[in-house]
């Protein structure tokens, strides 16, 4: 049998912006989280010096697996070596292989509703059995450890996102020390994605590495890295799973392309200019929340990190899909279903990326407030 995938609809409203934009509309990007900035300077011209003098091929650069286990150390005082890092054609290989070396077919891997679309489907496609646990606004929409007591045989699995897609919110360190707790004494394996790290507006995030030594961590150079079209990525596993995960990597994707590690080495080290990108975040965060209220939008989660809002706009619809859509057609901003996130609940939840420039937030929410404005009048009229 042929597992059942279901669509990711934000692609969907993405194509139908391009074509707008195609036919000379003025199309304001919010519906996916990636950087409007491109790659770092000293990655590029590091991509320009490799191309003149170096005719690449299959390669996994040690000197970029090395930066990255220095990284851990540094960032996160945690032991990593060289050996237990994978270098990935970004995070969503690096899932499908975190998945696969760490599950059996049939097995039960818990994830957060709200949560990433690509986490239920993943795992569906690997034969696995997603495990959903609702998680509102008492929850911080966040798997709680209590959550996860409750679950009754122990599930063989559990995805943590801290922040998270797409919601923003970031686990506590207490909480996230209860979870790894709680994981060891069950026996549930974890894989944390942290791609979202380096960007959050209060206090850093923390990696599950300090608190559990044997998770599995997906990490990415597309969205603090600003470098989603490069496909650079990482897992980090323990390692028992090292030979498993190899074998794995070298089977389904062989390695990364060779270009972007070069360039991914050098944007390792560009911190003021990655954290010029985070300020403009933080911007236009402070601007869309200031901004919500005239937005009637008042119940949203909270934007610990990342670039989103989600935000509930049930008094306006039970359909979020149509609801993007004719948001789309009507002001030229395109933004994402919750649908996506969370196929119950997510029909009355949007998702704005505030990963583009702070001008586009100003032109949207100039362009929001009046038709927000419309159609809670003919909710009422």
């Amino acid at each position: 049998m042929v597992a059942q995938i279901d669509p990711f609809h934000a692609i969907a409203i993405s194509r139908e912006a391009h074509r707008l934009e195609a036919e000379g509309r003025s199309i304001l990007h919010m519906e996916f989280g990636q950087p409007s900035t491109g790659a770092p300077a000293a990655a590029i011209a590091e991509a320009h010096r490799v191309l003149d003098r170096d005719p690449m091929g299959y390669w996994e650069s040690p000197a970029l697996k090395e930066r990255i286990a220095r990284h851990y150390r540094e960032r996160h005082g945690v032991t990593v070596e060289a050996e237990q890092i994978l270098l990935t054609c970004g995070a969503s290989p690096g899932l499908v292989l975190a998945l696969n070396s760490l599950f059996m077919p049939g097995d039960r891997v818990v994830i957060a509703r709200p949560g990433y679309v690509a986490y239920r489907n993943t795992i569906k496609a690997l034969y696995l059995e997603p495990e959903e646990v609702a998680c509102g606004p008492a929850e911080r929409y966040q798997i709680s450890a209590d959550a996860l007591a409750a679950i009754d045989p122990a599930p063989q699995g559990l995805i943590v996102a801290s922040p998270a897609n797409p919601t923003g919110t970031i686990i506590p360190p207490e909480e996230m020390a209860r979870i790894a707790g709680l994981c060891a004494q069950r026996g549930i394996r974890i894989v944390s994605d942290e791609i979202y790290h380096g960007l959050s507006y209060g206090a850093p995030a923390r990696s599950m590495l300090e608190y559990a030594p044997g998770a599995v961590v997906v990490n990415s150079f597309s969205k603090y890295f600003s470098m989603a079209g490069w496909r650079l990525g990482w897992v980090v596993v323990p390692h028992d799973l090292v030979e498993t995960a190899r074998a794995r990597m070298g089977n389904l994707f062989l390695m990364p392309p060779s270009l972007a590690q070069h360039a991914g080495l050098k944007a390792f080290d560009a911190r003021d200019e990655l954290d010029g990108h985070v300020a403009t975040y933080r911007r236009n965060r402070e601007l869309l929340l200031a901004a919500l209220p005239a937005l009637g939008l008042r119940e949203i989660a909270p934007p610990d990190g990342a670039f989103y809002i989600y935000a509930d706009v049930g008094h306006l619809t039970g359909d979020s899909l149509a609801f993007c859509r004719k948001l789309l057609h009507d002001t030229g901003v395109a933004t994402a279903p919750g649908v996506d996130f969370d196929p119950d609940e997510g029909r009355r939840h949007i998702r704005f990326s505030f990963a583009v420039s702070t001008a586009q937030v100003q032109d949207a929410i100039s362009r929001m407030i009046p038709w927000f404005k419309t159609q809670a009048a003919h909710v009422t009229a």
